[in-house]
This record gives C-alpha cells, sequence and structure tokens, in this order.
C-alpha cells in the first residue's frame, strides 16, 4: 500500500474515525525566531515524535539552506514509522529539492503550498487568480511526478473567497494531490467559520474529483487569537482528517495549535470528539521538555497539559477535594501524560541509581555520559542547597542537553561587586576546547561578566532581553536567566540556572551565543518567505 492509500485508508472510513497527526515542530517550528536547532538535535526530536505515533513529521523545507536539507534527508532515511514531509514553495526548484530530500523515506511526501487570498495575490504574488491556478497545476503535477504522496495547502484560506479556495483545491486535486490543507495562516478565523469552510469545500469539491474517499483534509491553524486548537477541532466537525500542529505550540507570531492540546483533548472528550489518533500520550511530557530544551524556549508554568502547574493544587479548597477524590479538580490523571505523582525528594546522599529512576519519573533518558555529567553537577548542586526540588533537576538537565553540542562553554567565574566600583569580572571560557582567561569591568556584576564573554568572542549581537527568576522558593533557590540576543534579522534565546545568578547569567549568554553562531553558519536563507 502506497504512504497516500495508508494515510487515506486511515482517514475516510467514517465519520468516527482517525485523526491523522501532523507534526511540523521542525518546519513551523523553528520558524519562530531564536527557536533554530542543530543538526544533532533535529535528529532526536524527530526519533521522539517517531516514537510516540506521530503519523506525519514535516521534518523542513529543504530549499531554505544545506543544512535544511541534510537533516530532513537524515530524518528520512531514519524514522521507521512516520510519513516524512519537505515543504516546498510552488517553485519548480523548490520542489525538486524537496523531492530529493525524502526520496528515501519509507513513506516520503512533499507539502507544496500556493497563497489564495486577495491580499497575498496583490502584495505578495502579484498574479492574478487565472495564473495562480496555472501555477497549482504545474508544480503539483511535478511533485506528482517525483513521490506518490503530495499534499497541497492554500495559503491564507480563511482570507479566501469560498468560490476561487474551490477551484485551488479541486484544481489541486486533479493535478494529483490527496491531501488539502486550508490553514488559518493568520489565525483570524473563528471556530463556526472554520468548520463551515470544511464542510462547504468538501460538499463543493469531493463529487467533482476522482477517487474522493482518498482525498484527506487538514487543519493548519496559527494562535494569533488563541484559538488554534478550538479552531483545528472545529475542522474535524467539518471534515477535516488531519491537524497540523507543534509541540508546545512553537511557531511563529502566537505559534502554532498545540499537539499535546489536540491530542488529550481528543482522548479527553471523546463524548462530542468521537475520533482517535494513533499517539502515546504518556510521551508528551518528554516531547514537551526536549523541544524546550533544544529551543531554550521556556514553557509556560500554567501552559495546558505539560505546564508545571498543569497538575499542581494551592488552593485549601481546591487540595481538600483532591484528598477526597482526584477527579474533582482533575479530568486527566497526570500519568496519562507521562507525569508522575510522586515526589521523591533528592539529596547529597542520594546515589546513582535514584537519580536515574527521578530522570525516568520526570520524563528524560539520557546516555551513560550524560547521565554522569548530569549526575555531577547535581551533586554539587546538592552540596549548596538543602533540599533539591523536581523543578531544580529539570533545570539542570535541560541546561545540560542545551549545551550539549555547543562550541562555547564556561570553565569558571568570579566577581567583585558592591556598593563601591568599579565591579569586576574574571572569566575563564573554552572555546573549541581552547580555554581562554578574561578580566573585564561593567556597570554593574553582570555587565561585567558579559563583557567578559565579548571579549572572547567578539561579536555584534545586542542584549534584547536579560530575565531572572528563582526556579524553587527560598534563598538557596536556583536562579534561571534567560537572555535574548538580536543581529539583524535573527533572534535566538539561551536558558541557563545556578544557585549563583551571575554564574546562571553566564551560562545563559553562553548559550544564546551558541545557538546565534550556529543559526548564522546554517541557515542562508531568512529571506524566504515562510509557509503558512
Amino acid at each position: 500500500m502506497s504512504a497516500t492509500n495508508a494515510t487515506s485508508a486511515a482517514s475516510a472510513s467514517t465519520e468516527t474515525d482517525r485523526v491523522i497527526i501532523f507534526d511540523t515542530t521542525l518546519r513551523d517550528g523553528e520558524q519562530c525566531p531564536g527557536a533554530s536547532m542543530t543538526f544533532e538535535e533535529k535528529l532526536e526530536v524527530a526519533d521522539l515524535l517517531d516514537t510516540m505515533g506521530v503519523d506525519v513529521i514535516e521534518a523542513g523545507f529543504p530549499i531554505a539552506s544545506n543544512g535544511d536539507f541534510d537533516s530532513v534527508a537524515e530524518i528520512a532515511r531514519r524514522t521507521k514509522r512516520a510519513v516524512i514531509a519537505g515543504l516546498a514553495r510552488a517553485i519548480p526548484a523548490d520542489i525538486a529539492r524537496a523531492g530529493e530530500a525524502v526520496k528515501h523515506a519509507r513513506r516520503p511526501r512533499i507539502h507544496t503550498f500556493v497563497s489564495t487570498s486577495p491580499i497575498h495575490l496583490e502584495f505578495q504574488m502579484r498574479k492574478t487568480q487565472d495564473q495562480v491556478i496555472d501555477i497549482i497545476t504545474a508544480t503539483v503535477s511535478q511533485a506528482r511526478n517525483l513521490i506518490d504522496d503530495i499534499e497541497w495547502s492554500a495559503m491564507d484560506a480563511t482570507r479566501t473567497p469560498l468560490d476561487y479556495l474551490v477551484r485551488c483545491v479541486e484544481t489541486a486535486i486533479k493535478s494529483g494531490a490527496t491531501t488539502i490543507n486550508l490553514p488559518d495562516t493568520v489565525g483570524y478565523a473563528t471556530p463556526s467559520e472554520y468548520e463551515a469552510m470544511f464542510r462547504n469545500v468538501r460538499e463543493r469539491v469531493l463529487d467533482r474529483v476522482p477517487n474522493p474517499e482518498k482525498i484527506v483534509f487538514s487543519a493548519h491553524c496559527h494562535d494569533d487569537l488563541g484559538l488554534a486548537v478550538a479552531n483545528s477541532l472545529a475542522a474535524l466537525a467539518g471534515g477535516a482528517r488531519q491537524i497540523e500542529c507543534t509541540v508546545n505550540g512553537l511557531g511563529e507570531r502566537a505559534g502554532n495549535a498545540a499537539l499535546e492540546e489536540v491530542v488529550m483533548a481528543i482522548r479527553t472528550r471523546s463524548d462530542v470528539l468521537p475520533y482517535q489518533t494513533g499517539i502515546d500520550a504518556t510521551l508528551v511530557t518528554r516531547a514537551s521538555k526536549l523541544v524546550s530544551a533544544v529551543t531554550s524556549f521556556p514553557v509556560q508554568y500554567n501552559k495546558a497539559i505539560v505546564g508545571r502547574n498543569a497538575f499542581a493544587h494551592e488552593s485549601g479548597i481546591h487540595q481538600d477535594g483532591m484528598l477526597k477524590n482526584n477527579t474533582t479538580y482533575e479530568i486527566m490523571t497526570p500519568d496519562s501524560v507521562g507525569v508522575s505523582k510522586t515526589s521523591l525528594v533528592m539529596g547529597k546522599h542520594s546515589g546513582r541509581a535514584a537519580f536515574r529512576d527521578k530522570l525516568k519519573a520526570l520524563g528524560y533518558e539520557l546516555g551513560e555520559n550524560a547521565l554522569n555529567d548530569a549526575f555531577t553537577r547535581f551533586k554539587d548542586l546538592a552540596d549548596r542547597k538543602k533540599v533539591v526540588y523536581d523543578e531544580d533537576i529539570e533545570a539542570l538537565v535541560d541546561q545540560e542537553i542545551a549545551a550539549a553540542h555547543d562550541r562555547m562553554k564556561l570553565v569558571s567565574l568570579s566577581v567583585i561587586a558592591g556598593s563601591h566600583g568599579p565591579q569586576r569580572a574574571t572569566m575563564k571560557m573554552a572555546v573549541d576546547g581552547v580555554v581562554t582567561t578574561e578580566e573585564c569591568e561593567g556597570n554593574g556584576p553582570v555587565d561585567a561578566v558579559f563583557n567578559c564573554i565579548k571579549a572572547i568572542v567578539p561579536h555584534a549581537a545586542k542584549l534584547a532581553l536579560y530575565q531572572v527568576h528563582a526556579v524553587t522558593e527560598g534563598t538557596d533557590a536556583q536562579a534561571e536567566v534567560s537572555v535574548r540576543l538580536e543581529e539583524g534579522d535573527k533572534a535566538v534565546t539561551g536558558r541557563g540556572s545556578d544557585p549563583d545568578t551571575l554564574v546562571a547569567s553566564a551560562q545563559a549568554y553562553i548559550i544564546a551565543l551558541n545557538k546565534l553562531q550556529t543559526k548564522r553558519q546554517s541557515l542562508n536563507a531568512q529571506s524566504q518567505p515562510a509557509a503558512e
């Protein structure tokens, strides 16, 4: 059975059937400013998405850069179950590049798109409606000659006149597309509008195209008005059977529909959402932590499903109810999304086996070398804190993951500060294994620390954000520092954690600088127009 037939068979049997989960964390998620990932990080995320049962992984935008092409091609070669999609604009060179990148996948897909709304045609495309129809015919046909499984998207579908949208969809299907994506590219639609659009397009198109039972309609929603998940679920009522989403809702501007929210809404409210997915929901917390770590994008504390407060109860009334019956205030169990109820207190007397078990309970599985490094840092932290909380361990390991492939690392730091300046920092920093020592003054201790980094690694990036908060309560709590660097149109975020705020600040700045250098080297196509 071809990839097209496999996904279609899973999605076209009944009205209460299988929803295909299309994850675009590695493509649309990475378009989020500052969220770029290294080659190794992309492979790690793709492996976990495949393990958790994602049906389609959009691995990247192969034409964007050689790095993107290489990561898509390697993910295509190594992925065991999922369909691997490469994105392509409606340009022959894009489509050829995407086809080359995914051709070795067990189940390859080319996903091509073109704008259809009047505002996009006038100001971005500078094409007439008829010209776009010709483009759809030519480029979808080209893609279909390379790969059996073709997805076509009408960019800005929700602001496209219905008659013209129907004409475009019919053209794409007759040219060889079997998945039709109608994205809410700018997060403009409301649920009732989005549902009606899918219902109307399907009713007007499916009786005029061959093999209508093989056509899968897909929803791709952005969260500009906070409606991405609601719109995605409404699309199912309108006949869509594929939802495009990202881990943690990562994506351009306000982000995309969050995979974990879509999956758990379907699972928890099966009475009104009579659908199924193939996702192992017990892995969503692990996926959330991994994506947060490799992108240095923190997860909002009260984020649905995967936020650290999602299963926390402080109110006395709530605590009383939970003690009597947990269903009084929890509509799903923590273990259903991979969160352990057990809070094992960790301290300096804890051993390696207990530490490994705690990491597993928190959703981490580290290799032996990474485990040893994390355990050493844990013991150092335990010597400095009376109690090591789960959040401390999460911050420690997240930083370990983020720094795994870094060229620059902090070796040591000492700072002289006080009411009588000048403040002075002395830093040892390793760059590609070579340790350099620098001493600098600054307008405050943080400025002195950052001046040391600039002296060791000269750069023109500007500090756009410096933010500090405590990971847990108490005067010995770890500080978690977020640093955002901007250079031209590139922006990256780094996070560091340590009981010493100045050490955490240095770590965060260095992590951000590592990410900026990686982005500068590998992402050479920032001027490419973003999709959907």
